[in-house]
């Protein structure tokens, strides 16, 4: 019997949640999600297609980045999830997609600007854009320095505060404290993308709402005096 069974099956479902809700085309995306006491994530196999999916085609792989469990390669982006599971000790999963409108804003080398309420209900700021990474970096451990410029940007940022980035001329990551959030704030940052561009489009100097309104959007779904939903019981 294989174990991690509950990482495993909460992998294996946000992965298969991709393709429905438009962030991927063809297999150009992955989650993660870690057992923090156990040392381990779980993780999509390389190039497998979402529909054929099983909980144990996940692959285990531990913080070192050696495979613990799996008969199938993990996904090649294993590394930068690694990283940011290191840096970030408060999350639990990582989504990586293509999902085109915040790939237009990764390849244009421009940050998600926050213009409006939808924007602030989930990022306090705008979503940041990583450096370019050297030729050294690209021709070492590719996926490994991704993650690591991805944490050089965050040296001042609060990753639970924005919890997604774009890698220049690549793509948007994002993270939570579940697979399940993790990919609502992947489909947040994809809407917000979308929404920008077309703000920018009908006026390219666009600017940002007061403070005063973004921060009360933010912190009344996330602040310690939230008002946003139910109450748990």
């Amino acid at each position: 019997m294989k174990r991690y069974s509950d990482i495993r099956e909460e992998c294996c479902a946000a992965n298969k949640s991709l393709p429905s809700s438009g962030l991927v085309d063809l297999t150009f995306g992955n989650v993660s999600v870690c057992d923090r006491q156990a040392g381990v994530l779980a993780i999509k196999p390389s190039g497998v297609d979402y529909s054929a999916l099983t909980p144990d085609d996940m692959v285990i792989v531990d913080f070192e980045g050696k495979v613990v469990e799996g008969a199938l390669n993990p996904s090649s982006d294993t590394p930068t999830h690694r990283c940011l599971f290191l840096a970030f000790p408060e999350i639990r999963s990582v989504v990586h997609t293509h999902s085109r409108k915040a790939v237009a804003f990764a390849q244009a080398a421009r940050e998600i600007p926050l213009l409006g309420t939808t924007h602030a209900d989930y990022f306090r700021g705008a979503v940041p854009l990583t450096r370019a990474l050297t030729p050294e970096e690209i021709a070492s451990a590719y996926e490994w320095e991704t993650g690591k410029v991805i944490v050089e940007r965050f040296a001042d940022i609060n990753p639970n505060d924005i919890p997604a980035v774009l890698v220049r001329n690549h793509g948007p990551f994002a993270w939570g404290p579940s697979a399940a959030k993790a990919v609502e704030n992947a489909l947040a940052l994809e809407i917000v993308a979308d929404m920008a561009f077309h703000a920018l489009t009908l006026a390219p100097n666009a600017v940002s709402p007061a403070l005063a309104l973004s921060e009360k959007h933010f912190l009344r779904k996330h602040g310690s005096t939230a008002t946003y939903g139910q109450k748990k019981s």
